[in-house]
């Protein structure tokens, strides 16, 4: 078999000691692999790299499509952006994959039979990091959620579920709350179900899936959600499984791949061979069956089981009475080493096509539809006077024009004007909503840059504005809370 060639970096804290015990397996298991070495993470923040990657390192990632990735550390302050958000937005890694397993009884687990997959949304939502400081008491977060992202994702995780056997997908989102954004999620979730017919589909809302998920997880089969709950809920069913030390992940694109841990570099125990490299070999088992090496992951895979079995045990889940041996990160790796070949007697040995069917995702086209502008909503910072409401008013309703009148003030989302009480807490930041003087009616962008101006007279800072649109008559923004 001819090599392949892939991209590693050996990361930070743990990484160099858990990479070098998983390349090891893969070359004593024979996997036709060739590796490309590139630096990221830490030390090349330090050298004044923003980014934490060069540009050269790219191009490796960019030629052989495929990155093998030992946990990384950010900079704590200064602005550092997230490598890991920023690789898997950069080459479109749509799909985070994390299954999640028990080994029971050989690791500590209250869910023997647990085998969930979450399959996360990987490239927006608030891991956007579209974020402001607007006024001296307000931060935002701007949460972004596009039709095609959802699509892709949901789409992605109903073909998993049927390459794979597997029988139910979940759908969970906070759409009681965010009604367009996590919204929308729920609706192509539901129009996508509709042509998988042959696979079980249901909705939840998060908080109360995620209490499930952690009081009976083998209830669920694949979930599929947004990306900041991905992240969240993927932890936790991994913790309850025994350790996020035995859980690895995939990142999905339409060209690229990359495979890494799911838990952290751990800088408090680098350097003392004690760090599990499981997570990541089983990260590199996903990649071989990926690339189409699906034999020699199979080899991997059943031998990492069978030293399990045999109560090898690094101290991350040692059982005192039941394991039988605590080993460093070295010597588990030298375990799976010497029972390459071997399958599973107790636990369940795996079976892996040596040519996988790929998944292919085709995005369909929403139609076109009729946008008009009926509104805009001027966000103010304004900290005059007590924060009196009525007085923000008379000067709101003194810059209103023709075209736009004022209609509500809110205050973190609350309506505070018309009406309002005195309990609601306000801050310095008030959204005030500007319509036209008939509801539905069509206003210019000239029309509201005369209203700023006018604002600008009254001596108030607006910070940001945001459109109010329809799209085929449909409303495509949010009431105030109390309106």
């Amino acid at each position: 078999m001819s090599k392949t060639t892939i991209t590693v970096a050996h990361g930070d804290g743990i990484g160099p000691e858990i990479m070098g015990a998983t390349l090891r397996i893969l070359d004593a298991a024979g996997a036709p692999l060739e590796y490309e070495t590139i630096e990221v993470g830490k030390s090349v923040y330090e050298r004044g790299v923003t980014s934490g990657i060069e540009e050269s390192s790219w191009d490796s990632l960019r030629k052989t499509q495929i990155f093998l990735k030992a946990p990384i550390t950010t900079p704590q302050g200064g602005g550092y952006k997230s490598l890991n958000v920023t690789i898997r937005k950069t080459l479109g890694l749509y799909a985070n994959v994390r299954p999640v397993v028990t080994y029971a009884p050989f690791v500590r687990s209250r869910f023997p039979g647990m085998d969930v997959v979450i399959v996360r949304e990987n490239e927006e939502d608030l891991y956007a990091g579209i974020e402001h400081r607007q006024t001296k008491e307000v931060t935002q977060c701007l949460k972004l959620i596009t039709r095609p992202g959802c699509e892709k994702l949901i789409r992605y995780g109903f073909e998993y579920a049927r390459i794979n056997k597997r029988h139910n997908v979940t759908c969970m989102s906070k759409d009681n709350i965010m009604k367009l954004t996590d919204g929308m999620f729920h609706k192509v979730f539901d129009e996508v179900a509709a042509d998988y017919p042959d696979i079980n589909s249901n909705h939840m809302i998060i908080d109360i899936g995620a209490a499930r998920l952690a009081n009976d997880p083998t209830s669920f089969d694949v979930v599929v959600t947004p990306n900041l709950y991905g992240d969240i809920i993927s932890d936790v069913v991994a913790e309850i499984s025994g350790s996020v030390g035995l859980c690895g992940s995939a990142n999905i694109g339409e060209r690229c791949a990359m495979f890494e841990a799911i838990h952290g570099s751990a800088p408090d125990i680098a350097g003392q061979d004690v760090a599990n490299p499981s997570g990541l070999l089983l990260s590199a088992v996903m990649m071989l069956v990926h690339i189409g090496q699906g034999e020699v992951a199979e080899t991997i895979n059943n031998a990492w089981l069978k030293t399990i079995e045999d109560g090898i045990a690094t101290g991350d889940v040692y059982i005192d009475g039941k394991s039988k041996e605590k080993v460093g990160t070295r010597n588990f790796a030298h375990a799976v080493i010497d029972r390459l070949g071997e399958r599973p007697s107790k636990l369940t040995a795996v079976h892996f096509d040596k040519d996988p069917k790929g998944i292919s995702i085709q995005v369909s086209s929403p139609p076109a539809a009729r946008k008009e502008t009926v509104g805009v909503d001027a966000f103010i910072d304004w900290d005059e006077e007590g924060r009196d409401t009525n007085k923000l008013a008379d000067r709101l309703v003194a810059a209103q024009t023709d075209a736009l009148k004022l209609k509500m003030v809110t205050n973190r989302g609350v309506k505070v004007w018309p009406g309002g009480v005195e309990e609601t807490t306000r801050s310095d930041h008030w959204r005030c909503r500007f319509v036209g003087p008939n509801e539905g009616a069509t206003v210019t962008h000239q029309n509201i840059v005369e209203l700023l101006t006018r604002l600008a007279d009254q001596g108030l800072d607006f910070i940001k504005t945001e459109n109010l649109c329809t799209f085929d008559g449909e409303k495509a923004y949010s009431l105030g809370q109390g309106e």
